[in-house]
């Protein structure tokens, strides 16, 4: 699994004092980004290749809230890979107790520039071997 770190910032939480529940969309889109750049295929090399990776799906299991100054760790790993489709789990937790705050899985396609999908495999056959290996080994 791959492990990021993400502190709460005061302006994500809400007048409850707790994390609003669109933020942990975003730490995993961090999580993902941050992933993929230590795979050496962050979103600006892909785009500057042509390639996007749109969201198909997300889905959210909250287990805990989480409050400003909290530190996550998010562990993320590959699901599914099948060369014109990625999947990926998201497991988030509280680093002081390692209390479970969120599971989440979201889906992500690859399209080129005029948004017609692509395989991975045929276009960038470099970047495909290392999304199998990563999904294979469950070093993810």
């Amino acid at each position: 699994m791959y492990t990021y770190i993400h502190k709460v910032h005061y302006y994500e939480t809400d007048k409850m004092g707790i994390t609003h529940h669109s933020n942990y969309l975003r730490w995993m889109e961090e999580a993902r980004t941050d992933y993929l750049k230590s795979l050496g295929y962050g979103l600006r090399r892909l785009e500057e290749d042509g390639v996007t990776s749109p969201v198909v799906s997300v889905e959210c299991r909250y287990k805990r809230s989480t409050t400003f100054d909290d530190e996550i760790k998010i562990e993320v790993s590959i699901v599914k890979y099948n060369s014109v489709k990625l999947e990926l789990c998201y497991l988030m937790t509280d680093l002081a107790t390692g209390t479970a705050v969120l599971t989440a899985k979201s889906t992500h396609c690859f399209i080129d520039g005029d948004g017609k999908p692509i395989a991975v495999s045929k276009h960038f056959p470099e970047f495909d071997e290392v999304l199998r290996k990563e999904k294979d080994n469950g070093t993810a």
